[in-house]
């Protein structure tokens, strides 16, 4: 018996059935284990009436676990990922009023702290099909007055980093990777966070693992720049010096034991998040490989990413509706997706008006700066990728049923729109 054809009349948009009509499962990301985790903090509190603190054995239990999971090297735990990468660029010593190059589509707290540290935040292109910045677009925007290379791997997807390092060591410049969408993700067998001098890491409740409610990672495999990064975690304290008292200005990061606590468990569940994720993405991209209206983007060869969110391109050219219609009927469905990732910090009120500190538009009209205040930033491929995809949510505790759904919506809406 032929299947029948699916009409407009049938999408839930226009008051057929839904496809999805129960709930999506929760991820269930803290459980037990973190409970019981916090309860024994707690217990020996209040057995031994000491608080527990920082710099205690639960957080540098959680940096070493941390670092051993990046391969070697050493983590300094903070309290936002926002700060991760503000710690990171203190550590660097990068002199003020130069220029840092920066990734265009990226959370807020990717781009902040730049000129917190009162340098540039100079906006690069993505790579043609990407949210990521390319090697060829961060060379295009360096000047005599670039100290250094912010990436950011959005929704998990890994940047062209051994690329971007051979453009970073041919002009001397230092790289930081913001990896807070990445946990997990891999480029040439290399976790992601392992190429840049330094990685910065969030781990606020909706990323891959978590330290609480919010947090952070500060990771490097150089030792020195470690002492660095601890010192402007802290308050400036002298780590690995003696005889020294507080060596730089800086305001307190510390993540703190309980926290680390909640860490120390989620790090041993990150492996399996990350794999969970990945099966759940594979049987929905084989599930699209015959759709003409969706395709998964193309990554580098030998990328692993780890999905925050599946990023998926609509083909208008095939549907009489347009990519948001055709969001818009798929969450009618019962689909749970963001029809459009409109994070462009340098499009923000606060960038365009340089709402930095008070009304001086410093770092920008210090004259300090050399280069060009007034360079405009288009970045016509990330306009162009953000246009085109959108970010289908996935998560770990989803299986099979839940991939059939999303599926099945997809085929449904498809098919109804189909030219």
């Amino acid at each position: 018996m032929a299947q029948r054809q699916v009409g407009l009349h049938d999408l839930a948009i226009n008051g057929g059935p839904k496809v999805r009509t129960q709930p999506w499962p929760g991820r269930h990301l803290f459980g037990l284990q973190e409970k019981a985790a916090v309860d024994a903090l707690f217990d020996e509190a209040i057995a031994t009436g000491v608080a527990f603190g920082y710099e205690g054995p639960e957080e540098r239990a959680y940096c070493q676990e941390f670092a051993n999971y990046m391969g070697g090297g050493f983590s300094d735990a903070v309290n936002a990922g926002t700060n991760a990468v503000y710690v990171a660029l203190k550590a660097l010593a990068i002199e003020p009023y130069t220029e840092v190059i920066v990734s265009p589509i990226t959370d807020p707290g990717g781009m902040m702290p730049i000129p917190l540290l009162n340098c540039i935040p100079v906006v690069a292109d993505a790579a043609p099909g990407s949210f990521n910045v390319g090697p060829e677009q961060i060379e295009a925007m360096i000047t005599p007055y670039t100290s250094a290379i912010v990436v950011a791997h959005i929704m998990g997807e890994p940047a062209d980093m051994p690329g971007i390092m051979a453009v970073a060591s041919r002009h001397g410049l230092v790289v930081v990777e913001d990896c807070a969408q990445a946990h997990g993700a891999k480029l040439n067998g290399k976790y992601l966070g392992t190429f840049g001098d330094v990685a910065a890491f969030s781990t606020m409740f909706g990323k891959h693992h978590a330290t609480g409610s919010q947090g952070g990672v500060v990771y490097t495999a150089n030792e020195q720049l470690y002492t660095k990064i601890r010192q402007s975690s802290d308050r400036g304290k002298p780590y690995g010096l003696v005889g020294s008292t507080n060596v730089t200005a800086a305001l307190n990061f510390n993540l703190g034991d309980l926290g680390a606590a909640i860490g120390r468990v989620q790090l041993k569940k990150l492996p399996d998040i990350v794999n969970r994720r990945r099966q759940l993405v594979a049987q929905i991209l084989a599930g699209i490989t015959e759709l003409p209206s969706v395709e998964a983007p193309a990554q580098l060869q030998t990328a692993e990413p780890s999905y925050w969110f599946l990023r998926l391109k609509v083909n208008e050219k095939v549907l009489t509706c347009s990519k948001l219609e055709f969001c818009a009927a798929l969450q009618a469905e019962g689909v749970l997706l963001n029809p459009e990732y409109t994070a462009f910090p340098h499009r923000y009120e606060w960038f365009r008006k340089r709402n930095v500190f008070g009304t001086s538009e410093l770092p920008w009209s210090s004259p300090a700066y050399k280069g060009d205040a007034q360079r405009e930033y288009l970045c016509p491929n990330a306009s162009a990728a953000a246009v085109e995809h959108f970010l289908l949510q996935v998560r770990e505790s989803w299986g099979a049923p839940e991939a059939s759904d999303i599926l099945a919506a997809l085929h449904k809406v498809t098919q109804a729109y189909l030219k």
